[in-house]
Protein backbone atom coordinates (compact mmCIF):
# COMPACT_ATOMS: atom_id res chain seq x y z
CA UNK A 1 0.00 0.00 0.00
CA UNK A 2 1.33 3.46 -0.88
CA UNK A 3 2.21 5.40 1.93
CA UNK A 4 1.94 9.51 1.50
CA UNK A 5 3.95 11.21 4.01
CA UNK A 6 2.30 14.84 5.74
CA UNK A 7 4.88 17.77 5.22
CA UNK A 8 5.18 17.65 9.09
CA UNK A 9 6.67 14.82 8.99
CA UNK A 10 9.86 16.33 7.09
CA UNK A 11 9.44 19.67 8.39
CA UNK A 12 9.54 22.20 11.20
CA UNK A 13 6.00 22.78 12.10
CA UNK A 14 6.67 26.14 13.22
CA UNK A 15 7.06 27.55 9.92
CA UNK A 16 5.08 30.47 8.46
CA UNK A 17 6.63 31.03 4.62
CA UNK A 18 7.10 28.64 2.14
CA UNK A 19 10.04 29.27 0.14
CA UNK A 20 9.47 27.78 -3.68
CA UNK A 21 12.44 29.30 -5.70
CA UNK A 22 13.89 26.51 -7.85
CA UNK A 23 17.75 26.09 -7.72
CA UNK A 24 17.35 23.02 -10.16
CA UNK A 25 15.15 22.02 -12.90
CA UNK A 26 14.41 18.18 -13.83
CA UNK A 27 13.52 18.53 -17.37
CA UNK A 28 12.87 16.72 -20.56
CA UNK A 29 11.11 17.01 -23.85
CA UNK A 30 8.23 15.31 -24.27
CA UNK A 31 8.35 12.50 -27.12
CA UNK A 32 4.96 13.46 -28.90
CA UNK A 33 4.96 17.38 -28.80
CA UNK A 34 9.25 18.47 -28.11
CA UNK A 35 7.64 20.79 -25.75
CA UNK A 36 10.42 21.46 -23.12
CA UNK A 37 8.88 20.30 -19.50
CA UNK A 38 10.28 21.05 -16.43
CA UNK A 39 9.98 19.87 -12.28
CA UNK A 40 11.99 22.08 -9.88
CA UNK A 41 13.78 21.53 -7.15
CA UNK A 42 12.89 24.39 -4.72
CA UNK A 43 14.71 25.83 -1.22
CA UNK A 44 11.27 24.09 0.22
CA UNK A 45 11.71 20.42 -1.03
CA UNK A 46 15.63 20.56 -0.37
CA UNK A 47 14.24 21.41 3.49
CA UNK A 48 11.88 18.55 3.39
CA UNK A 49 14.71 16.56 2.15
CA UNK A 50 16.79 17.42 5.18
CA UNK A 51 14.09 16.44 6.97
CA UNK A 52 14.40 12.93 5.46
CA UNK A 53 18.16 13.09 5.82
CA UNK A 54 17.55 14.00 10.01
CA UNK A 55 15.24 10.57 9.85
CA UNK A 56 18.24 8.31 8.11
CA UNK A 57 20.63 9.97 10.48
CA UNK A 58 18.89 7.99 13.33
CA UNK A 59 19.06 4.58 11.74
CA UNK A 60 22.46 3.16 11.30
CA UNK A 61 20.81 0.93 8.57
CA UNK A 62 20.88 3.36 6.32
CA UNK A 63 24.84 3.68 6.48
CA UNK A 64 25.89 0.02 5.47
CA UNK A 65 25.78 1.64 1.92
CA UNK A 66 26.33 4.55 0.12
CA UNK A 67 23.15 5.13 -2.33
CA UNK A 68 20.92 8.55 -3.73
CA UNK A 69 17.58 8.76 -1.88
CA UNK A 70 14.62 11.24 -3.04
CA UNK A 71 11.64 12.84 -1.92
CA UNK A 72 8.46 14.47 -4.14
CA UNK A 73 6.46 17.25 -2.93
CA UNK A 74 2.97 16.12 -4.45
CA UNK A 75 -0.94 17.09 -4.44
CA UNK A 76 -3.72 15.26 -4.36
CA UNK A 77 -6.52 15.43 -6.01
CA UNK A 78 -7.93 16.97 -3.13
CA UNK A 79 -5.32 19.87 -3.02
CA UNK A 80 -3.97 18.67 0.21
CA UNK A 81 -0.26 17.97 -0.48
CA UNK A 82 1.79 15.31 0.73
CA UNK A 83 5.01 13.67 0.48
CA UNK A 84 7.06 10.55 -1.60
CA UNK A 85 10.21 8.99 -0.92
CA UNK A 86 12.45 6.86 -2.49
CA UNK A 87 16.07 5.04 -2.42
CA UNK A 88 17.79 4.27 -5.70
CA UNK A 89 18.02 0.68 -6.52
CA UNK A 90 18.28 -1.90 -2.97
CA UNK A 91 18.08 -1.01 0.69
CA UNK A 92 19.80 -3.50 2.52
CA UNK A 93 19.06 -6.23 -0.23
CA UNK A 94 15.43 -5.12 -0.77
CA UNK A 95 13.37 -3.64 -3.26
CA UNK A 96 10.26 -3.40 -1.63
CA UNK A 97 10.44 -1.40 2.35
CA UNK A 98 7.47 -0.44 4.12
CA UNK A 99 6.96 3.45 4.05
CA UNK A 100 9.20 3.71 0.71
CA UNK A 101 8.05 3.98 -2.63
CA UNK A 102 7.70 0.61 -4.59
CA UNK A 103 10.29 0.09 -7.26
CA UNK A 104 8.79 0.25 -11.14
CA UNK A 105 6.62 -2.61 -12.10
CA UNK A 106 8.39 -5.60 -14.11
CA UNK A 107 10.98 -6.41 -11.82
CA UNK A 108 9.08 -9.58 -10.55
CA UNK A 109 8.93 -11.06 -13.84
CA UNK A 110 12.75 -11.58 -14.04
CA UNK A 111 12.73 -12.41 -10.19
CA UNK A 112 14.71 -15.97 -10.08
CA UNK A 113 17.39 -14.31 -13.47
CA UNK A 114 17.78 -11.13 -10.82
CA UNK A 115 18.74 -13.38 -7.61
CA UNK A 116 20.60 -16.14 -9.78
CA UNK A 117 22.73 -13.16 -11.85
CA UNK A 118 23.60 -11.57 -8.35
CA UNK A 119 24.79 -14.63 -6.14
CA UNK A 120 27.25 -14.67 -9.20
CA UNK A 121 27.75 -10.99 -9.55
CA UNK A 122 28.49 -11.27 -5.26
CA UNK A 123 31.29 -14.01 -5.37
CA UNK A 124 32.90 -12.01 -8.41
CA UNK A 125 33.11 -9.06 -6.31
CA UNK A 126 34.33 -10.99 -3.26
CA UNK A 127 36.84 -12.60 -5.66
CA UNK A 128 37.93 -9.19 -7.18
CA UNK A 129 38.36 -8.07 -3.75
CA UNK A 130 40.84 -11.08 -2.73
CA UNK A 131 42.30 -10.51 -5.73
CA UNK A 132 42.74 -7.11 -5.39
CA UNK A 133 44.42 -7.50 -1.47
CA UNK A 134 46.40 -10.23 -2.63
CA UNK A 135 49.54 -10.27 0.27
CA UNK A 136 52.21 -10.21 -2.65
CA UNK A 137 51.18 -6.93 -3.42
CA UNK A 138 52.52 -5.09 -1.15
CA UNK A 139 55.11 -8.01 -0.89
CA UNK A 140 56.54 -6.32 -4.28
CA UNK A 141 56.09 -2.89 -3.42
CA UNK A 142 58.39 -3.42 -0.17
CA UNK A 143 60.91 -5.79 -1.61
CA UNK A 144 61.13 -3.27 -4.70
CA UNK A 145 61.75 -0.15 -2.59
CA UNK A 146 64.71 -2.29 -0.80
CA UNK A 147 66.55 -3.20 -3.70
CA UNK A 148 65.66 0.68 -5.33
CA UNK A 149 67.59 1.77 -2.00
CA UNK A 150 70.10 -0.91 -2.69
CA UNK A 151 70.56 0.11 -6.15
CA UNK A 152 71.46 3.96 -4.72
CA UNK A 153 73.57 2.86 -1.83
CA UNK A 154 75.23 0.88 -4.87
CA UNK A 155 75.44 3.33 -7.51
CA UNK A 156 76.66 6.19 -5.25
CA UNK A 157 79.61 4.01 -3.81
CA UNK A 158 80.28 3.20 -7.49
CA UNK A 159 80.42 7.03 -8.29
CA UNK A 160 82.83 7.88 -5.76
CA UNK A 161 85.24 4.50 -6.64
CA UNK A 162 85.07 6.24 -10.40
CA UNK A 163 86.07 9.22 -9.26
CA UNK A 164 88.92 8.38 -6.83
CA UNK A 165 90.15 5.69 -10.31
CA UNK A 166 90.14 8.69 -12.22
CA UNK A 167 91.61 10.98 -9.86
CA UNK A 168 94.59 8.47 -9.05
CA UNK A 169 94.89 7.69 -13.16
CA UNK A 170 95.74 11.14 -13.38
CA UNK A 171 98.53 11.07 -10.64
CA UNK A 172 100.01 7.91 -11.71
CA UNK A 173 100.24 8.97 -15.24
CA UNK A 174 102.85 11.91 -13.75
CA UNK A 175 104.63 9.43 -11.57
CA UNK A 176 105.24 6.40 -13.17
CA UNK A 177 107.22 4.30 -15.42
CA UNK A 178 105.42 3.36 -18.48
CA UNK A 179 105.90 -0.19 -17.48
CA UNK A 180 104.65 -0.32 -13.93
CA UNK A 181 101.95 2.61 -15.41
CA UNK A 182 100.56 -0.02 -17.34
CA UNK A 183 100.38 -2.57 -14.61
CA UNK A 184 98.44 0.01 -12.21
CA UNK A 185 96.05 1.44 -15.03
CA UNK A 186 94.88 -2.12 -15.73
CA UNK A 187 94.35 -2.58 -12.14
CA UNK A 188 92.03 0.36 -12.11
CA UNK A 189 90.40 -1.27 -15.00
CA UNK A 190 89.82 -4.40 -13.10
CA UNK A 191 88.27 -2.80 -10.07
CA UNK A 192 85.87 -1.19 -12.49
CA UNK A 193 84.76 -4.45 -13.98
CA UNK A 194 84.52 -5.83 -10.90
CA UNK A 195 82.16 -3.08 -10.22
CA UNK A 196 79.88 -3.69 -13.22
CA UNK A 197 79.78 -7.07 -12.21
CA UNK A 198 78.31 -6.56 -8.89
CA UNK A 199 75.69 -4.58 -10.25
CA UNK A 200 74.31 -6.95 -12.83
CA UNK A 201 74.49 -9.41 -9.60
CA UNK A 202 72.09 -6.88 -7.81
CA UNK A 203 70.50 -6.54 -10.73
CA UNK A 204 70.00 -10.36 -11.26
CA UNK A 205 69.37 -10.78 -7.51
CA UNK A 206 66.38 -8.39 -7.91
CA UNK A 207 65.04 -10.03 -11.33
CA UNK A 208 64.95 -13.32 -9.92
CA UNK A 209 63.54 -12.38 -6.32
CA UNK A 210 60.77 -9.80 -7.57
CA UNK A 211 59.91 -11.94 -10.90
CA UNK A 212 57.92 -14.56 -9.12
CA UNK A 213 55.72 -12.20 -7.84
CA UNK A 214 55.64 -10.41 -10.57
CA UNK A 215 53.94 -12.84 -12.60
CA UNK A 216 51.80 -13.70 -9.56
CA UNK A 217 50.35 -10.21 -9.82
CA UNK A 218 50.21 -10.07 -13.85
CA UNK A 219 47.95 -12.86 -13.25
CA UNK A 220 45.70 -11.91 -10.38
CA UNK A 221 45.45 -8.64 -12.96
CA UNK A 222 44.67 -10.24 -16.00
CA UNK A 223 42.00 -12.53 -13.62
CA UNK A 224 40.60 -9.45 -12.33
CA UNK A 225 40.35 -7.57 -15.88
CA UNK A 226 38.28 -11.36 -16.93
CA UNK A 227 36.35 -10.87 -13.76
CA UNK A 228 34.81 -7.97 -14.66
CA UNK A 229 34.24 -8.21 -18.11
CA UNK A 230 32.20 -10.80 -17.15
CA UNK A 231 30.67 -8.97 -14.43
CA UNK A 232 29.95 -6.16 -17.11
CA UNK A 233 28.08 -9.15 -19.66
CA UNK A 234 26.17 -10.54 -16.98
CA UNK A 235 24.92 -7.57 -15.70
CA UNK A 236 24.37 -6.09 -19.38
CA UNK A 237 22.39 -9.00 -19.63
CA UNK A 238 19.82 -8.94 -16.69
CA UNK A 239 19.59 -5.35 -17.68
CA UNK A 240 18.45 -6.04 -20.72
CA UNK A 241 15.78 -7.98 -19.82
CA UNK A 242 14.89 -5.70 -16.75
CA UNK A 243 14.60 -3.16 -19.04
CA UNK A 244 12.32 -5.08 -21.49
CA UNK A 245 10.29 -5.93 -18.55
CA UNK A 246 10.43 -2.68 -16.89
CA UNK A 247 6.89 -0.45 -17.70
CA UNK A 248 7.32 3.20 -17.28
CA UNK A 249 3.77 5.16 -16.25
CA UNK A 250 3.35 9.13 -17.33
CA UNK A 251 0.92 11.56 -16.49
CA UNK A 252 -0.99 10.67 -19.90
CA UNK A 253 -1.47 7.39 -19.03
CA UNK A 254 0.49 6.38 -21.38
CA UNK A 255 2.82 3.50 -20.81
CA UNK A 256 6.16 2.61 -21.80
CA UNK A 257 8.90 0.12 -21.57
CA UNK A 258 12.35 1.19 -20.72
CA UNK A 259 13.96 0.03 -23.35
CA UNK A 260 11.69 1.68 -25.66
CA UNK A 261 12.76 4.86 -24.33
CA UNK A 262 16.24 4.79 -24.37
CA UNK A 263 18.32 6.11 -27.27
CA UNK A 264 21.01 3.32 -27.86
CA UNK A 265 20.65 -0.53 -27.23
CA UNK A 266 23.09 0.03 -24.97
CA UNK A 267 21.76 1.10 -21.58
CA UNK A 268 23.05 1.79 -17.98
CA UNK A 269 23.15 -0.51 -15.14
CA UNK A 270 20.34 0.16 -13.05
CA UNK A 271 18.40 2.52 -15.30
CA UNK A 272 14.84 2.82 -14.10
CA UNK A 273 16.07 2.16 -10.68
CA UNK A 274 16.89 5.59 -9.46
CA UNK A 275 15.18 7.74 -7.17
CA UNK A 276 13.56 10.39 -9.79
CA UNK A 277 12.12 7.84 -12.49
CA UNK A 278 10.17 5.52 -9.14
CA UNK A 279 9.00 8.52 -7.78
CA UNK A 280 7.07 9.67 -10.91
CA UNK A 281 5.79 6.70 -11.91
CA UNK A 282 4.67 6.43 -8.63
CA UNK A 283 2.98 9.93 -8.90
CA UNK A 284 1.73 9.14 -12.31
CA UNK A 285 0.25 5.63 -11.25
CA UNK A 286 -1.76 7.52 -8.62
CA UNK A 287 -2.91 10.49 -10.02
CA UNK A 288 -0.55 12.60 -7.72
CA UNK A 289 0.52 16.01 -8.97
CA UNK A 290 4.24 16.64 -8.09
CA UNK A 291 4.86 19.88 -7.26
CA UNK A 292 8.97 19.76 -6.36
CA UNK A 293 11.80 16.68 -6.18
CA UNK A 294 14.65 16.61 -4.57
CA UNK A 295 17.38 13.70 -4.70
CA UNK A 296 20.50 13.85 -2.14
CA UNK A 297 23.21 11.03 -1.41
CA UNK A 298 23.74 9.02 1.84
CA UNK A 299 25.71 6.79 3.16
CA UNK A 300 29.68 6.14 2.70
CA UNK A 301 31.21 8.57 0.05
CA UNK A 302 31.43 6.93 -3.43
CA UNK A 303 33.40 8.81 -6.29
CA UNK A 304 32.50 12.47 -6.07
CA UNK A 305 29.27 11.88 -4.15
CA UNK A 306 29.34 13.18 -0.71
CA UNK A 307 26.56 12.54 2.12
CA UNK A 308 24.31 15.28 2.51
CA UNK A 309 24.91 16.50 -0.72
CA UNK A 310 22.02 17.29 -3.40
CA UNK A 311 22.78 16.25 -7.17
CA UNK A 312 20.61 16.34 -10.35
CA UNK A 313 19.32 13.47 -12.76
CA UNK A 314 21.84 11.46 -13.53
CA UNK A 315 22.85 12.19 -17.32
CA UNK A 316 22.83 8.57 -18.74
CA UNK A 317 20.22 6.97 -16.43
CA UNK A 318 17.30 9.39 -16.19
CA UNK A 319 18.07 12.49 -18.21
CA UNK A 320 16.46 10.27 -21.44
CA UNK A 321 13.20 9.01 -19.11
CA UNK A 322 12.56 12.63 -17.75
CA UNK A 323 10.99 13.68 -21.23
CA UNK A 324 8.52 11.05 -21.35
CA UNK A 325 7.94 10.83 -17.29
CA UNK A 326 7.20 14.44 -17.08
CA UNK A 327 4.51 14.47 -20.17
CA UNK A 328 1.14 15.58 -18.89
CA UNK A 329 2.37 17.32 -16.32
CA UNK A 330 0.78 20.93 -16.06
CA UNK A 331 3.56 23.11 -15.86
CA UNK A 332 3.24 25.47 -12.68
CA UNK A 333 3.92 29.17 -12.93
CA UNK A 334 6.99 29.31 -11.78
CA UNK A 335 8.41 26.48 -14.75
CA UNK A 336 7.48 29.00 -17.46
CA UNK A 337 8.82 32.38 -14.97
CA UNK A 338 12.06 32.57 -16.67
CA UNK A 339 12.75 36.21 -14.94
CA UNK A 340 12.92 34.91 -11.60
CA UNK A 341 15.01 32.53 -9.50
CA UNK A 342 17.01 29.87 -11.29
CA UNK A 343 18.54 30.36 -15.01
CA UNK A 344 19.83 27.33 -15.53
CA UNK A 345 18.12 25.04 -18.45
CA UNK A 346 18.12 22.94 -21.25
CA UNK A 347 18.52 25.52 -23.44
CA UNK A 348 19.87 28.93 -23.38
CA UNK A 349 17.52 31.72 -22.17
CA UNK A 350 17.42 35.83 -20.94
CA UNK A 351 16.97 37.47 -18.44
CA UNK A 352 15.63 41.30 -18.10
CA UNK A 353 19.46 42.27 -18.24
CA UNK A 354 19.87 40.21 -21.66
CA UNK A 355 22.28 37.85 -19.94
CA UNK A 356 22.75 34.11 -20.95
CA UNK A 357 22.68 30.99 -19.50
CA UNK A 358 23.48 27.47 -19.90
CA UNK A 359 22.81 24.27 -18.09
CA UNK A 360 23.61 23.87 -14.61
CA UNK A 361 22.32 24.09 -10.93
CA UNK A 362 24.46 27.40 -10.78
CA UNK A 363 23.53 29.97 -12.57
CA UNK A 364 26.56 31.24 -14.51
CA UNK A 365 26.34 34.98 -12.91
CA UNK A 366 27.94 33.80 -10.43
CA UNK A 367 31.17 35.23 -10.80
CA UNK A 368 34.65 33.72 -10.75
CA UNK A 369 37.68 35.56 -8.83
CA UNK A 370 39.62 37.24 -11.68
CA UNK A 371 43.44 36.81 -10.58
CA UNK A 372 44.86 37.97 -13.96
CA UNK A 373 43.23 39.75 -17.57
CA UNK A 374 44.15 41.50 -20.37
CA UNK A 375 42.39 41.08 -24.28
CA UNK A 376 44.83 37.88 -24.79
CA UNK A 377 44.47 35.41 -21.94
CA UNK A 378 42.53 35.34 -18.50
CA UNK A 379 43.40 33.44 -15.10
CA UNK A 380 40.44 32.88 -12.65
CA UNK A 381 41.02 31.03 -9.23
CA UNK A 382 38.80 28.13 -9.60
CA UNK A 383 36.71 27.08 -6.50
CA UNK A 384 36.14 23.56 -5.33
CA UNK A 385 33.55 21.79 -6.27
CA UNK A 386 33.07 23.41 -10.36
CA UNK A 387 34.60 21.88 -13.58
CA UNK A 388 37.04 23.29 -15.93
CA UNK A 389 35.06 22.52 -18.99
CA UNK A 390 31.61 21.33 -19.03
CA UNK A 391 31.25 17.74 -18.68
CA UNK A 392 29.68 14.86 -20.60
CA UNK A 393 26.04 14.58 -19.21
CA UNK A 394 23.53 17.41 -18.98
CA UNK A 395 23.69 17.75 -14.96
CA UNK A 396 27.76 18.79 -15.56
CA UNK A 397 26.87 21.08 -17.62
CA UNK A 398 28.13 23.73 -15.19
CA UNK A 399 31.75 25.04 -15.93
CA UNK A 400 34.55 27.83 -15.85
CA UNK A 401 34.35 27.80 -19.82
CA UNK A 402 31.13 27.63 -19.73
CA UNK A 403 30.64 30.99 -17.19
CA UNK A 404 32.84 33.37 -18.84
CA UNK A 405 31.43 32.18 -22.37
CA UNK A 406 28.51 33.21 -21.58
CA UNK A 407 29.19 36.48 -19.81
CA UNK A 408 32.77 37.61 -22.05
CA UNK A 409 31.24 39.73 -24.87
CA UNK A 410 34.53 38.27 -26.97
CA UNK A 411 34.44 34.67 -25.61
CA UNK A 412 33.88 32.95 -29.06
CA UNK A 413 37.71 32.18 -29.66
CA UNK A 414 38.07 31.38 -25.50
CA UNK A 415 39.91 28.08 -24.85
CA UNK A 416 40.89 26.41 -21.27
CA UNK A 417 44.93 26.06 -21.75
CA UNK A 418 45.09 23.34 -19.05
CA UNK A 419 42.74 21.67 -16.39
CA UNK A 420 42.26 21.26 -12.41
CA UNK A 421 39.80 18.18 -10.88
CA UNK A 422 36.53 19.77 -10.10
CA UNK A 423 37.70 19.15 -6.66
CA UNK A 424 40.60 20.94 -6.98
CA UNK A 425 40.39 24.98 -6.21
CA UNK A 426 42.89 27.22 -7.55
CA UNK A 427 44.65 28.84 -10.59
CA UNK A 428 43.17 28.13 -14.14
CA UNK A 429 44.09 29.66 -17.32
CA UNK A 430 42.08 30.55 -20.48
CA UNK A 431 43.17 32.43 -23.80
CA UNK A 432 41.38 34.28 -25.53
CA UNK A 433 42.68 33.78 -28.73
CA UNK A 434 43.64 30.79 -30.96
CA UNK A 435 47.47 31.41 -31.44
CA UNK A 436 47.67 32.55 -27.78
CA UNK A 437 45.90 29.25 -26.77
CA UNK A 438 48.37 27.45 -29.04
CA UNK A 439 51.78 29.04 -28.00
CA UNK A 440 50.17 28.23 -24.32
CA UNK A 441 49.63 24.87 -24.48
CA UNK A 442 53.19 24.61 -26.16
CA UNK A 443 54.82 25.94 -22.84
CA UNK A 444 52.93 23.17 -21.29
CA UNK A 445 53.86 20.74 -23.17
CA UNK A 446 57.26 21.24 -22.78
CA UNK A 447 57.18 21.95 -18.90
CA UNK A 448 58.30 25.80 -19.58
CA UNK A 449 55.20 26.78 -16.65
CA UNK A 450 56.36 26.54 -13.00
CA UNK A 451 53.49 25.10 -11.18
CA UNK A 452 53.39 25.24 -7.37
CA UNK A 453 50.30 23.14 -5.52
CA UNK A 454 49.44 23.14 -1.99
CA UNK A 455 47.53 20.96 -0.39
CA UNK A 456 47.02 19.08 3.39
CA UNK A 457 47.82 15.13 3.84
CA UNK A 458 45.29 13.63 5.82
CA UNK A 459 47.96 12.14 8.40
CA UNK A 460 52.29 12.74 8.64
CA UNK A 461 54.64 11.44 6.28
CA UNK A 462 58.57 10.68 8.04
CA UNK A 463 60.26 12.88 5.27
CA UNK A 464 59.93 16.42 4.63
CA UNK A 465 60.99 16.65 1.31
CA UNK A 466 61.85 14.37 -2.07
CA UNK A 467 60.83 12.91 -5.37
CA UNK A 468 58.40 10.99 -6.30
CA UNK A 469 58.04 8.85 -9.71
CA UNK A 470 55.95 6.87 -10.06
CA UNK A 471 54.05 6.03 -13.63
CA UNK A 472 50.14 6.70 -14.06
CA UNK A 473 47.75 4.16 -16.25
CA UNK A 474 43.54 5.04 -16.39
CA UNK A 475 41.81 2.09 -15.79
CA UNK A 476 38.81 2.39 -18.77
CA UNK A 477 36.49 0.48 -16.81
CA UNK A 478 37.04 2.71 -13.93
CA UNK A 479 37.58 6.02 -14.93
CA UNK A 480 38.43 8.72 -13.87
CA UNK A 481 40.68 6.47 -10.99
CA UNK A 482 44.06 6.33 -11.78
CA UNK A 483 46.81 3.83 -10.74
CA UNK A 484 50.42 3.15 -10.44
CA UNK A 485 51.43 0.94 -13.19
CA UNK A 486 55.15 0.47 -14.22
CA UNK A 487 54.57 -1.33 -17.43
CA UNK A 488 51.94 0.93 -19.04
CA UNK A 489 51.77 4.03 -17.05
CA UNK A 490 53.36 6.99 -18.21
CA UNK A 491 56.15 8.72 -16.69
CA UNK A 492 55.17 10.75 -14.07
CA UNK A 493 57.23 12.97 -11.74
CA UNK A 494 56.37 15.36 -8.46
CA UNK A 495 58.81 17.20 -6.23
CA UNK A 496 56.98 17.84 -2.89
CA UNK A 497 58.19 19.96 0.62
CA UNK A 498 56.13 19.16 3.83
CA UNK A 499 55.64 23.26 4.86
CA UNK A 500 53.89 22.74 8.32
CA UNK A 501 53.08 19.95 10.61
CA UNK A 502 49.89 20.80 11.84
CA UNK A 503 48.44 18.30 14.65
CA UNK A 504 47.79 14.88 12.96
CA UNK A 505 47.96 16.53 9.56
CA UNK A 506 51.20 17.59 7.06
CA UNK A 507 50.80 20.32 4.79
CA UNK A 508 52.36 20.30 1.74
CA UNK A 509 53.67 22.06 -1.18
CA UNK A 510 53.90 19.69 -4.80
CA UNK A 511 55.64 20.39 -7.87
CA UNK A 512 54.27 18.75 -10.38
CA UNK A 513 56.91 17.95 -13.00
CA UNK A 514 54.64 16.28 -15.29
CA UNK A 515 51.00 16.61 -15.71
CA UNK A 516 48.77 13.54 -15.40
CA UNK A 517 45.43 13.36 -14.40
CA UNK A 518 44.94 12.84 -10.75
CA UNK A 519 48.80 12.92 -10.95
CA UNK A 520 49.59 14.39 -6.89
CA UNK A 521 46.49 12.85 -5.48
CA UNK A 522 47.48 9.47 -6.65
CA UNK A 523 51.68 10.30 -5.44
CA UNK A 524 50.03 10.89 -2.36
CA UNK A 525 48.11 8.63 -1.63
CA UNK A 526 50.04 5.49 -2.96
CA UNK A 527 52.30 3.77 -0.75
CA UNK A 528 55.09 3.78 -2.75
CA UNK A 529 54.23 7.62 -2.62
CA UNK A 530 53.33 8.92 0.22
CA UNK A 531 51.35 6.61 1.05
CA UNK A 532 48.93 9.40 2.61
CA UNK A 533 46.08 10.43 0.98
CA UNK A 534 45.12 14.07 0.48
CA UNK A 535 42.48 15.23 3.03
CA UNK A 536 39.01 14.69 1.57
CA UNK A 537 40.25 12.49 -1.46
CA UNK A 538 37.24 10.06 -0.67
CA UNK A 539 37.85 8.56 -4.78
CA UNK A 540 42.31 7.35 -3.24
CA UNK A 541 40.88 6.26 0.10
CA UNK A 542 40.97 9.16 2.50
CA UNK A 543 37.91 8.39 5.06
CA UNK A 544 38.82 11.63 7.69
CA UNK A 545 36.12 14.30 7.79
CA UNK A 546 36.60 17.04 5.45
CA UNK A 547 34.30 19.81 3.48
CA UNK A 548 36.51 19.47 -0.03
CA UNK A 549 39.40 18.22 -1.07
CA UNK A 550 42.16 19.92 0.44
CA UNK A 551 44.02 20.63 -2.94
CA UNK A 552 44.54 23.95 -4.47
CA UNK A 553 46.47 25.59 -7.21
CA UNK A 554 48.67 28.17 -5.61
CA UNK A 555 50.96 29.30 -8.18
CA UNK A 556 51.55 29.45 -12.05
CA UNK A 557 54.51 30.74 -13.68
CA UNK A 558 55.05 31.12 -17.67
CA UNK A 559 55.96 33.59 -20.27
CA UNK A 560 53.38 35.89 -21.59
CA UNK A 561 52.98 34.92 -25.25
CA UNK A 562 52.50 38.00 -26.36
CA UNK A 563 54.10 40.60 -24.33
CA UNK A 564 57.60 38.19 -23.39
CA UNK A 565 57.75 38.87 -20.16
CA UNK A 566 57.72 36.60 -17.18
CA UNK A 567 54.14 36.60 -15.67
CA UNK A 568 54.23 35.53 -11.64
CA UNK A 569 50.09 34.73 -10.64
CA UNK A 570 49.36 33.19 -7.46
CA UNK A 571 46.27 32.81 -5.43
CA UNK A 572 45.91 32.44 -1.68
CA UNK A 573 45.23 28.75 -0.15
CA UNK A 574 41.57 28.74 1.15
CA UNK A 575 41.84 26.02 3.79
Amino acid sequence: MLQLHALLDFMDCHWESIDSRPNYWYEGRCPQSGELLRLPRTRMSEDLARGLMQYLATDDSYDREGKMYGILLVEMPSGEQGILKAFSGLLNGCSIVEGWVPPIPGRDRVAFEEARTLTQLEAMKQELIALNQLPQREEYAALFREFEVQMQVLSDRHRNCKQQRDEKRQLLCQTLAPEKLEIALEQLNQESRLEKIERRQLKRQRDETLQPLKQLIEAADRRMRALKQRRKELSRELQTQMHAAYTLVNFLGKSRSISSLMPTNSIPTGTGDCCAPKLLHCAAVHNLKPLAMAEFWWGPPSGDKIQGEFYGACGDRCQPLMGFLLSGLAQNPIVSNMDEGFTGGLEAHRTRNNFSYVTGILPVTQMLPIIYEDKWLIAVNKPSGLLSVPGRYMENQDSVFSRLRNLLPDSCNLTVVHRLDGETSGILLLARDKETSIQLRQQFAKKQVHKVYEAVLSGTVKIDAGTIELPLWGDPENRPYQQVNWEGGKPSVTRFQVIAREGNCDRVEFLPLTGRTHQLRVHAADVRGLGIPILGDRLYGCRAAANRLHLHARELSFEHPQLGEKLYLQAETPF
